[in-house]
């Protein structure tokens, strides 16, 4: 059997739902950290696994794969972890509050966008903070009105963890991470708390996997 290896940084949003994933899923496997912020995803060697110079890169099963929200797919169809409704039209619902995080909020917000950002404005130092919380603050209150049409459940889907789980909790990690204020979303906190108290996620969380 092949070595899973997980090649992620550990305040990467889209590798923070790869951990996640990857403990619901009790599989284990061995992080190689790729350090974003020195550099290291533009280096030679990262961009033979990923042509992007993106992270996470998973190599499971034989195979190499990129883009977390593709990986989530392929575990969830290979490691049956139901992280969408078997109900065509719960599972759309479902993919739809997850895209609205991870396609919307999470790419204008990535490393290389807000650094380019704050160069371009060498004279506010706050650009990469306001830059962050212009995006972060109404995609999070977007999430919790379209969270609100749903019958309350201790997770976004139901009764256990499904894909919004994993795309939410990584970005509300970068909300406070750049002070954003969250309070006036009920429904958010109550999924937040019973997924801090889920194993796969505590496991999963930046400060557990910060490097020494």
């Amino acid at each position: 059997m092949t070595e899973t290896i997980l090649y992620d940084y550990w305040r990467s949003s889209a590798s923070y739902r790869l951990r996640i994933a990857l403990n619901l899923a009790g599989i284990a496997y061995r992080r190689v950290p790729v350090d974003l912020v020195a550099g290291a995803h533009k280096a030679p060697a990262h961009l033979a696994r990923n042509p992007q110079g993106l992270v996470p890169v998973l190599e499971i099963d034989g195979q190499r794969f990129t883009q977390s929200l593709a990986i989530l797919d392929y575990l969830d169809q290979t490691r049956q972890l139901g992280l969408l409704p078997a109900d065509p039209v719960a599972a759309a619902k479902q993919r739809a509050l997850a895209h609205s995080l991870a396609v919307d909020v999470h790419p204008v917000c990535n490393l290389g966008v807000a650094g380019h950002v704050a160069d371009l404005m060498p004279d506010h130092p706050e650009a990469r903070a306001d830059w962050m919380r212009h995006f972060i603050a109404p995609g999070l209150r977007a999430f919790e009105a379209l969270l609100a049409q749903s019958p309350p459940a201790p997770f976004c889907g139901g009764a256990a963890p499904g894909l919004a789980d994993l795309c939410l909790i990584p970005q509300l990690y970068n909300a406070r991470r750049w002070n954003v204020d969250v309070s006036d979303c009920p429904r958010i906190a109550a999924v937040e708390t019973a997924c801090a108290a889920h194993p796969a996620f505590a496991a999963a969380r930046p400060e557990a996997v910060k490097p020494a």
